[in-house]
């Protein structure tokens, strides 16, 4: 038809190297990092259009429970795509989930962070089991049980589907949720050593993978423990799917209720410490949350500053008009400052770690878990806006993304849970909140906005640990100011990197944006920044 001749229309975003493109990930990588130049092959293959259309279709054709087969006998598989299986594939076989444990050293963790947020960053479903792997290698490697060794190579392995595992985890039940102490599955000592769980999990994602860490109740109290899908004579281990979540978003990925009966596991750590030994892997998964997050919010300003580079209206191009500069060079603040921060935190995960460093990362991935991801939903929307009825439609990638973002603040802690956190480690763990400090406070005297938060979140700091340890302090009113103290100890932490290692025009613009003139909307920025330097970054 004559009428469908297409003009002003933006050109599909693909054959884009995602990480050459990406100047905030280059330089941190390059900063605190190894510089892994199979980064920059994964960015190419990444931003190809081969590889966002088996992302698409990951998302379009879902995850199929089959809880039998046809003649009635349980199998309780779950049926993925073929594009599933090649985007995870192509993530394993880079070491997105365990290469920091395969070679460790400085800077390990952050190449790895890197490899992992390329590939979340267009398809995030597959990074639940690749992040979960990296997060349960951290109990692996602490673990002494039959068959342990055997495992951690497994663990290490990146061939998917071939020699590499995949690990999970168990924790909440419908009764608890965050409130594991109310867990009711049971675990029996056998008389080989093994134990026998008996009970329900509200929340299994990736239950294909290929075992898991469980908590159970023992006469002792909670215990932790490693559930194969397969026994060493790999008969199946009693594990029933229920059925899978229909979930907001993450639909590549099948989450889903589970149900143990006569379950065999090994005991990992002791029993009745349960939660103490499943912690490292909640805290590494803590830390992929930040790194997704700031994934998602790379995808989402790429696609908007690509759209409005393309498309003209009332005479000039999208991105020429003030308004929309501002908003994505603010879109791209929001971005440069998560990334920095998922790859700082990272580096805090290496194994080279000192004392001082175990602190900082205590209660950094608190903080960052609780602002970095609370600001992932609302920077996907503005984006998503950017590209107006195109945005809103599923043709594009950023309603998905849209849909994706939350579950990263609620996934292994969501708001209040983390602000209580934080809390406790200002009441048990104070030298964490000094090695905190510490960091921060060396961008004092970059920014006149900065250094008086600094100073007021400082004394505020002071003043609510004061309430946590008077006797007199009426019930609660610490917990009442524990989501205002955790989003600006994050807004610092974000604002003293941007300060430190970015360009001027983005430290200066992101610390009176989000400190000095803060906006609950984006795009109202104050005058003075170099608004056209900022948005060429994204």
């Amino acid at each position: 038809m004559i009428t469908h001749e297409i003009l002003n229309q933006a050109p599909d975003r693909v054959g884009v190297n995602e990480f050459l493109a990406n100047p905030a990930l280059v330089e941190g990588v390059r900063r605190w990092g190894r510089g892994a130049a199979g980064l920059d092959e994964a960015g190419e293959l990444v931003g190809s259009a081969d590889f966002q259309w088996d992302a698409e279709l990951a998302n379009t054709h879902e995850p199929v429970l089959h809880t039998h087969d046809r003649h009635g006998a349980r199998i309780d598989e779950v049926e993925y795509h073929p594009a599933y299986h090649r985007v995870i594939g192509d993530a394993v076989a880079r070491g997105a989930h365990t290469s920091a444990w395969a070679t460790p050293g400085p800077g390990a963790s952050v190449d790895r962070a890197a490899m992992f947020y390329l590939f979340a960053q267009v398809e995030p479903g597959h990074a639940c089991p690749v992040s979960m792997t990296h997060a349960g290698a951290a109990i692996l490697a602490e673990s002494d049980f039959p068959g342990r060794d055997t495992w951690w190579a497994r663990a290490l392995a990146t061939g998917y589907r071939a020699d590499a595992a995949l690990l999970g985890m168990a924790m909440t039940e419908k009764q608890g949720g965050s409130d594991v102490r109310a867990n009711t599955t049971r675990a029996e000592r056998t008389a080989d050593g093994t134990w026998l769980l008996t009970g329900h999990k509200w929340f299994c994602s990736a239950p294909m993978s290929d075992a898991f860490f469980v908590l159970a109740q023992t006469d002792a109290g909670l215990g932790c423990f490693f559930v194969p899908r397969a026994l060493p004579d790999q008969s199946r281990n009693p594990f029933a799917i229920q059925r899978l979540k229909d979930k907001l978003g993450n639909r590549s990925n099948a989450s889903s209720e589970v149900e143990f009966d006569g379950t065999v596991g090994w005991l990992v750590g002791e029993p009745g410490l349960g939660i103490r030994t499943i912690l490292p892997m909640v805290s590494r998964t803590r830390l992929d949350c930040v790194i997704g997050t700031a994934a998602g919010m790379r995808q989402s300003v790429a696609e908007a500053a690509w759209h409005v580079r393309h498309r003209a209206a009332f005479g000039r191009t999208l991105v020429d008009q003030p308004a929309m500069t501002a908003v994505i060079a603010d879109l791209q603040l929001e971005s440069e400052a998560a990334t920095l921060t998922a790859l700082r935190l990272a580096r805090a995960h290496d194994a080279d770690a000192s004392p001082t460093e175990l602190a900082f990362r205590r209660l950094a991935t608190a903080v960052a878990k609780y602002l970095v991801c609370k600001r992932g939903p609302g920077h996907a929307y503005e984006a998503l806006e950017c590209l107006g009825g195109n945005g809103y439609t599923e043709a594009f990638p950023l309603a998905r993304r849209y849909r994706e973002q939350p579950v990263m603040a609620v996934w292994e802690g969501s708001g209040n849970v983390i602000a209580l956190d934080v809390l406790r480690a200002l009441g048990r763990e104070p030298e964490s909140f000094e090695a905190f400090f510490d960091e921060v406070g060396a961008a004092r005297g970059a920014s006149r906005v900065f250094d008086a938060e600094l100073d007021a979140v400082t004394a505020l700091t002071r003043e609510i640990g004061a309430e946590l340890r008077a006797e007199g302090t009426p019930a609660g009113s610490p917990e009442l100011r524990a989501r205002e103290l955790a989003g600006r100890l994050g807004t610092l932490l974000e604002a003293s990197l941007v300060l430190r290692h970015s360009p001027a025009a983005v430290g200066d613009a992101f610390a009176a944006a989000r400190i000095g003139h803060p906006s609950a909307l984006y795009g109202a920025l104050p005058a003075g920044p170099d608004l056209a330097a900022i948005v060429a970054r994204a």
